[in-house]
């Protein structure tokens, strides 16, 4: 039999997910043992209230049903509990104990299982990864919190690799402060964190994760992923995480028109910048829709491929480059790699400041959406400042290239006939 040992963190975790806190976030970096300590406090109140039911929510079923119904808590029943015996109903997503218990998946993105959460009272409910959830659909969600259970304390549980500072986890967890109007909680007590960190989980880890992953990132991504620190916000950021949330979709509409904006890099060494690679487009209802992210660091051919590959998958009808970064290479590989694949060249005869600001002006107007959770493209829009000292904003640039294209006047006035390929 596997042995099994709580770290100290961990055990720290446990001890406040049971305390008298009613609701309780885990944050901090990567692979830090953040949902494992979670899941376990779920299995822990499942077993020892028989009839009680939990809710692991997440914006995706998909990813619930991948992160936390394959992998962690199979691992932590196995582990923690190895003689229990438990049905797992995949196709619903349900754990179901043999007192009565369940402990169940749903995603956001489903209606038929978000249904669930409006048709039934839970005892804990756990926002998996919840910075990728807005704080409106976190307070609906809590209104279910709400069966009775002998002896039992509804509890509220989170988890999150922390966002910046302006984010709502920030405001209600660590200033205890209500994100809609900035008032002080009415019980700042039933709140409480906790910051688990790589380093914390090291025995559980692989020898090299932190030092060769971890410490590679970008200082932005590290700071978040090793350090688990909340990002400083800056009041000169063109965009804001409450302007890219308030819009945020799970699916796109018909759409008129789809461009792949696309900031190439000439090289494809490890001290590369990343090529960065967007695809967005304008839905029959005038409004932008942002579809993906594929950026990456690698060489000029693959790269390309990516963009090939996203350009099919959308169902795209452009792909924009710019011509004096590499435009001319976009060309030449397209032709070599796929000569079906519209392309044009734009040059930039501005700075990326007074490029980006028109289309940041868009969001502001809430005329963008995000399709889904984008997660480094969000970081690195959130944290432009303009300075001069700023990393190349790669995903910053590919956007703007796209969402500049679909403002012309010839892709907004296209009749709304148009479908992609993406699957949401």
């Amino acid at each position: 039999m596997e042995k099994f040992s709580y770290t100290p963190a961990q055990k720290q975790a446990l001890a406040l997910l049971g305390g008298s806190a009613l609701q309780v976030m885990l944050f901090g970096g990567s692979r830090s043992g953040k949902s494992f300590a979670i899941c376990a406090a779920l299995a822990v109140r499942a077993i020892r209230y028989p009839g009680s039911r939990q809710a692991v929510i997440r914006r995706y079923f998909k990813a619930a049903a991948s992160s936390i119904g394959q992998d962690t808590l199979p691992k932590v029943l196995r582990l923690r509990f190895p003689e229990l015996e438990y049905d797992y109903q995949r196709s619903g997503g349900c754990f179901v104990f043999p007192n009565g218990s369940e402990i169940r998946l749903i995603g956001l993105d489903d209606f038929d299982r978000s249904d669930k959460i409006l048709g039934n009272e839970f005892f804990t409910i756990y926002f998996n990864e919840c910075s990728e959830l807005d704080y409106a659909s976190v307070q609906t969600a809590l209104t279910r919190l709400a069966q009775k259970l002998p002896g039992g304390v509804n509890r509220a549980y989170f988890d999150c690799n922390p966002p910046d500072k302006r984010h709502w986890t920030f405001r209600v967890f660590i200033e205890k402060t209500n994100p809609f109007d900035g008032q002080k909680l009415a019980h700042p007590e039933h709140y409480a964190a906790l910051k688990l960190n790589p380093q914390d989980n090291a025995v559980n880890l692989p020898a090299d994760y932190i030092e060769n992953t971890l410490r590679e990132l970008p200082l932005r991504q590290k700071e978040r992923f090793l350090e688990g620190r909340f990002a400083d916000a800056s009041e000169n950021a063109l965009w804001s995480y409450e302007t890219i949330s308030r819009c945020r979709c799970d699916h796109a509409p018909e759409l008129r028109r789809v461009v792949i904006g696309v900031d190439p890099a000439v090289t494809g060494n490890s001290a590369s910048d990343l090529t960065g690679i967007v695809g967005a487009g304008i839905g029959g209802d005038g409004r932008y829709y942002v579809l993906a992210d594929r950026s990456c660091r690698d060489t000029p051919v693959n790269w390309m491929r990516r963009v090939i590959g996203l350009y099919r998958e959308l169902a795209a009808d452009l792909v924009v480059g710019e011509s004096n970064n590499g435009g001319d290479l976009i060309e030449a590989l397209l032709k070599s790699l796929a000569c079906d694949v519209n392309f044009r060249a734009v040059r930039a005869t501005r700075g990326k400041i007074v490029r980006a600001e028109p289309v940041a002006a868009l969001y502001e107007r809430g005329l963008v959406s995000h399709v889904g959770s984008l997660v480094e493209l969000e970081e690195e829009l959130t944290g432009y400042t303009g300075s001069e000292s700023a990393s190349s904003p790669d995903r910053l640039d590919a956007l703007v290239w796209a969402l500049t294209e679909l403002m012309r006047p010839s892709c907004r006035f296209i009749p709304a006939v148009k479908t992609t390929g993406l699957i949401r």
